[in-house]
Order: structure tokens, then sequence, then C-alpha cells
């Protein structure tokens, strides 16, 4: 299956400033969510349930992003390991891995963004009130 799959050391090491972006991009909105987190505890006025609900899971889908980012930088560090030693196939196949967990972290990032809306659109409820 992966005797016609050739990858050079130059092939992960161009995932490299992508996953670096995508890592200082999470973690920008990690710290966004934080702020906004501490922010709401400092005002003391009450906090919708929903609210609640929804911070929680949006920092629980930006951890498993993290991960998941992180884990394929990793896996594409490991993947030019095994090439610069001389195991293209086992390079190639965790290289495939990388791509994957790149993948999830892409589309956690997705799932992400459309929470994010929804709090937005719970927040501009309230200030119809």
């Amino acid at each position: 299956m992966f005797e016609n799959i050739h990858v050079s050391l130059t092939t992960p090491a161009l995932l490299f400033p992508a996953i670096s972006l995508l890592l200082l991009a999470y973690t920008n909105r990690f710290f966004a969510l934080a702020a906004l987190i501490r922010n709401l505890s400092a005002d003391g006025k009450p906090i919708n349930n929903s609210q609640l609900k929804n911070l929680r899971q949006r920092i629980s889908i930006i951890k498993r992003m993290q991960e998941s980012g992180a884990l394929s930088f990793a896996l594409c560090v490991l993947c030019m390991i095994f090439i610069y030693i001389g195991f293209n196939k086992v390079g190639a196949l965790i290289f495939g891995c990388s791509l994957f967990l790149l993948l999830y972290s892409l589309l956690l990032s997705v799932i992400e963004i459309r929470i994010s809306v929804d709090a937005l659109n719970i927040h501009l409820k309230e200030m119809d009130r």
C-alpha cells in the first residue's frame, strides 16, 4: 500500500510554519476566552446558564484543538527523524497521521467558531431585553 509513497525531508518541513501559526491563533483564542471569563466573573452580574455551558464547551474544544495541533507538530518532527535515518515508509505513515491530526484540529476550530457565534447570539438576545 505504501510502496510508492515517497516523502522527502522537505515535505513535512512545509507544515512547520502553518502549524506554528495555527497554534498561535489557537493560543490567542484561548487567551481571549480566558479574559472574557475573568471579566464575567469580576462584574458580579449573574451569568446565564447557557453562557456558562457555552464557555465550558469552547474551553474544552480549544484544549483539544491545541492538543491535536501540538501532536501534529510533534509527529511532523518524528516523521523527519525517521526519514533522516532512512525509514521512509515509517516516516510517510507518521506524516499521514500528522496530516489527520491537523485536519482534526481544523475541524475542531470550525466547530469552536460556530459555538462562538452562538455565544454572540445569546448575548445579543440578552441585549434585546
